[in-house]
């Protein structure tokens, strides 16, 4: 599989990497406007540098696009309609129009279009996923540092939007209810955000995320009728607590040292193959509503109470 990588920043570098790095593909490009950075990651992973994207469009069969998100529309579309599959880097696009485009564009042209939810490949959370059978309960928390890379969008969509995703993929339900509340600390946009997701089956989602903690946590904790699941998404540790003959049974597993991103570029390459899409463009559009929706509410409150 033939594929190239258009932006050559932090998250474009390890994507390359990771797919130079495979048996079953070729990296035949990297694209960025700046010149001398995609020459830097060319000439170490042994592969032309261009500066326009579309120059390595009858060179390659599929292209991850890791690039700003209010780039995606123009990027991973044009790759679309140039023939190629796409793994496009989360969010999928900057709002629901542009998001529903790329979705009908790959649509259209029948190739397969991933959006970079990389939280679903956790080994932890895939562990997780598979002992849970209909959650009632979801309650997440990701927090960081300051980093002025991903602050082009606000907190939700950096941050928040990766558990959403990552709720959606557990309830299966349509969502009923949102509510939300946010701040602004050390931007002009929302740094921290709380929402309240309520889902169709009764299954109630309570998310915190802050890009302005001293610490950087990724938490995840699930209870059924049955079963209490505490995930250290970051350490890649499961706790599980469960009820048997009366008495309180817990277990730990350990899911450290797993490769997420590599377990992401194997679902977007078997996809192409024809086995099930991992996170699809659906998927990346169901999670973007809701981050949209959330960062709205936030807004409106905010316009309230300053």
């Amino acid at each position: 599989m033939k594929v190239a990588v258009v932006g050559a920043g932090h998250m474009g570098r390890y994507h390359a990497e990771k797919f130079a790095a495979r048996s079953d593909c070729k990296l035949v490009a990297v694209a960025d406007v700046d010149r001398a950075r995609a020459e830097s990651l060319a000439a170490k992973l042994g592969c032309p540098a261009v500066h326009r994207y579309q120059d390595f469009f009858d060179k390659a069969d599929a292209a991850v696009v890791s690039v700003p998100t209010e780039r995606h529309r123009e990027v991973a579309g044009a790759c679309l309609e140039a023939g190629l599959h796409v793994l496009v880097e989360k969010p999928i696009a900057v709002d629901l129009e542009q998001s529903g485009a790329l979705v009908s564009l790959a649509r259209r042209n029948s190739r397969v279009l991933q959006v970079g939810h990389v939280e679903r490949y956790n080994a932890a959370f895939r562990a997780l996923a598979q002992r849970m059978q209909r959650p009632i309960f979801i309650d997440a928390e990701r927090l960081s540092g300051f980093k002025q890379r991903g602050a082009d969008v606000d907190v939700v969509l950096d941050l928040m939007i990766h558990d959403l995703d990552l709720c959606l993929a557990l309830s299966k339900a349509e969502v009923s209810d949102v509510s939300a509340c946010g701040f602004r600390v050390l931007t002009r946009d929302i740094d921290i955000a709380n929402a309240r997701i309520e889902f169709a089956d009764g299954c109630v989602a309570s998310l915190s995320a802050s890009r302005v903690s001293q610490a950087p946590v990724r938490k995840l904790r699930v209870f059924q009728t049955d079963l209490y699941v505490s995930a250290d998404l970051q350490a890649g540790k499961l706790r599980y607590v469960k009820q048997s003959g009366g008495a309180i049974e817990e277990a730990e597993e350990s899911h450290a040292g797993g490769d997420a991103l590599a377990a992401q570029a194997d679902a977007f390459i078997n996809s192409i193959k024809g086995s099930p899409a991992g996170v699809d463009g659906e998927s990346g559009h169901k999670a973007l509503k809701l981050a949209l929706e959330v960062g709205t509410l936030v807004r409106e409150r905010l316009q309230r109470f300053g």
